[in-house]
């Protein structure tokens, strides 16, 4: 993409301070990569504690939500249940979490409540208008994840009818950071604030993101689930979806934007960050992250991923006085080397917000995409990852590493109508799956297949003109890919690290029995207690649980089950205990030869599941990044890889869990490796 720079002044007079009020991102901390001991002040949580709410309005509204809840009762089943769920937990969650922030909310909360009833008394008569009107209206969905239930927004453009035969364009928006924007004041303003951008014919999609999340980890899956649930009501142009934020919002669209490009007709991220080190500080204090840590940033930086943008156009908007135009500058450096140019659009004589004229000219730039819609079948493709988690662009997949956290590249095109040729690095399995209408080996008999410039047969096309072709590499040479969905390796959403087990489906288990020793058995207790309470505030739902003496066949082949304990004080971690990677006795935590004393160590680690290899089991944790993330949105990144032992002579504070005495990843086969746990 050619370098595209606007120079772009605001209207007179036009300030815009109350949207880069409540868009921004605060700045990055002083204090940066040290434990909260070490800061020399307390680490800073959100969301921050309530006002003081009149018992009248909390008995109030306690009492609305019970008769409300009742009514919902008799609803149970109904597919737009959720539209109307949202609100009730909007309020239960601001009572029973203090997250009342101002007088005002009050009154909003008893609005919802009316507004609840109202859509509770339609929906047992069997409508729900909501669904057909035109303009700006909030419905949820249920998550996969935890049963919870999510609110979004949506701007509904005026030209929209539930009888019009249409594909309709949707902008995904992602919002800015606001430190008290609980489910009450985001249902609040997205029934009344139609955004910064509403184009012509357009379904603009408002995630809630899982509330101050920048959508990594559950927050990206929020962002599938409610376009999802769009897709039920609207028809979608899967080829005229865009991605776009601005702040914090920026930094979720540059992170969707990198990761799963192939998704989108265009990215537009406004601000935010899209990396850690630079952003944070981090690079310039000197600081000096774990080994691990260091591999774990190619999870989550965007900049690592610059080069999939060769498929995705992305147009960046910064305000010239804006501190954080770094993330287009970093970006654009890392894009460079890939042979790209960022497309930029700079707002002049302005900081942390965009001027009239920018908006006009994105939506012109977006427009123009629009046009067009994305190119799905591309001739030529280019992607580049460090994880299977994300591993596809267009028609190339991945579908094995040779080691992950070390780049992965693969450069695929199509010649003429019969031959694909492909370049990899770092790559041990790949496919390339081109849907119906692809067209690109459309009158092809026999299609010429070239990987690292060795012959490999591959099938001819079909007649609707899709084609499917899986390779994998032994050694040197690759080969046709047989069915190898029953071998222990590394694949798509079952590659860890640790933090992957929560953006699915996922159950806690508490262990019924008794402790080997009694630090670990209360060291357990408080971790359980404390990543239940991460979940609520952060991910905004309440973490599946049961007793290990409960968890069925059913749990076992649904979910990711989060085994707490130790081999003998939880059963089903009892089960599987011998079919781990190491050993855990009530003398010594083993890992290959090393021995850690039981007495004062713990596991923690992340595993496909014994008792059903489709999904894993993780011991000992929750999200591995704690309190010390909350000061800014780039430190909620993977703390922890695949497996680590915890010294708990050293209490957890608001980083760790304890003091880390070895961690490491398991190899491509889910092994250990000799020179990991270091």
């Amino acid at each position: 993409m050619k370098l595209v720079l606007f120079s772009l002044r605001p209207a007179a007079g036009a300030l815009f301070i109350c949207l880069a009020l409540l868009a921004q991102q605060p700045a990055p901390p002083q204090a940066i990569g040290l434990p909260a001991a070490q800061q020399g002040g307390k680490i800073k949580t959100i969301p921050p504690s309530g006002i003081a709410v009149p018992e009248a309005d909390q008995r109030a509204l306690r009492a609305s939500l019970a008769r409300l809840n009742t009514r919902l009762d008799a609803l149970k089943g109904n597919p737009r249940l959720p539209d109307i769920q949202i609100f009730t937990k909007a309020i239960s969650y601001a009572l029973d979490g203090n997250e009342f922030f101002a007088a005002e909310e009050i009154f909003r909360a008893k609005e919802l409540v009316r507004i609840a009833n109202e859509r509770a008394d339609q929906l047992s008569r069997g409508d729900a208008p909501w669904t057909r009107v035109t303009g700006l209206v909030v419905r949820g969905y249920i998550s996969k994840i935890d049963g919870s239930v999510q609110p979004y927004g949506l701007v509904v453009p005026p030209s929209y009818s539930p009888d019009r035969a249409h594909s309709w364009r949707v902008d995904v928006w992602f919002h800015g950071r606001s430190e008290t924007l609980s489910e009450i004041n985001f249902l609040w303003d997205r029934m009344r604030n139609p955004g910064e951008f509403q184009p012509r014919d357009t379904v603009v999609l408002h995630v809630y993101g899982r509330y101050c999340n920048a959508s990594a980890f559950a927050g990206e899956v929020d962002m599938f689930e409610a376009l999802a649930d769009v897709k039920k009501s609207f028809q979608v142009d899967e080829n005229r979806i865009f991605d776009r934020g601005f702040s914090m919002g920026g930094a979720s669209a540059w992170h969707i934007g990198a990761h799963y490009g192939t998704y989108f007709a265009a990215v537009a991220p406004g601000a935010g960050f899209a990396e850690t080190v630079e952003y944070s500080g981090q690079a310039q204090k000197g600081v000096k992250l774990t080994w691990f840590e260091d591999k774990l940033m190619h999870l989550t930086t965007a900049t690592d991923y610059a080069a999939n943008f060769f498929n995705v156009p992305v147009v960046a908007y910064n305000g010239d006085q804006d501190p954080q135009a770094q993330a287009a500058d970093i970006m654009a450096r890392n894009m460079a080397p890939e042979g790209l140019t960022l497309a930029r659009v700079i707002g002049e004589k302005i900081g942390h917000a965009y001027t009239p004229a920018a908006r006009v000219q994105l939506d012109s730039m977006m427009d123009a995409i629009a046009l067009k819609g994305r190119d799905q079948w591309p001739r030529e493709v280019r992607f580049t990852t460090w994880t299977l988690k994300y591993n596809r662009m267009r028609w190339v997949v991945v579908d094995g590493l040779e080691k992950h956290w070390d780049r992965a590249r693969v450069s695929a095109v199509v010649s003429g109508d019969h031959t694909v040729q492909a370049t990899t690095s770092n790559v041990s399995a790949l496919s390339f799956e081109m849907g119906v209408g692809a067209g690109l080996l459309n009158r092809a008999a026999k299609v010429s297949v070239t990987i690292d410039g060795q012959a490999v047969a591959g099938p001819p096309p079909l007649t609707d003109g899709s084609w499917t072709a899986h390779r994998r590499k032994t050694g040197t040479k690759w080969a046709l890919a047989d069915d190898d969905s029953s071998v222990l390796r590394k694949r798509h959403d079952l590659q860890g690290p640790i933090d992957d087990a929560f953006m699915d489906t996922f159950l806690m288990v508490n262990p019924t029995g008794a402790p080997m020793n009694d630090m670990v058995g209360n060291w357990v207790k408080a971790e359980e207690a404390h990543a239940i309470r991460l979940w609520r505030t952060q991910m905004r739902g309440d973490a599946p649980v049961k007793d290990d003496t409960a968890v069925t066949d059913a749990d076992i082949a649904s979910s990711n089950l989060i085994l707490w304990g130790d081999p003998k004080s939880n059963k089903v971690l009892a089960r599987i205990a011998d079919k781990l990677p190491m050993q855990w006795d009530t003398d010594s935590v083993s890992l290959g030869t090393r021995k850690f004393a039981a007495a004062t160590n713990a596991l923690v680690m992340i595993y496909p599941n014994p008792l059903n290899p489709k999904k894993y089991v993780v011991i000992n944790s929750g999200n591995t990044f704690r309190e010390y993330a909350q000061s800014t949105n780039s430190f909620q990144v993977a703390y922890l890889p695949d497996y680590a032992v915890v010294d708990l002579t050293t209490l957890p504070d608001a980083r760790w869990p304890g003091k880390i005495a070895a961690a490491g990843f398991f190899d491509e086969g889910w092994k250990l490796q000799p020179n990991d746990g270091r």
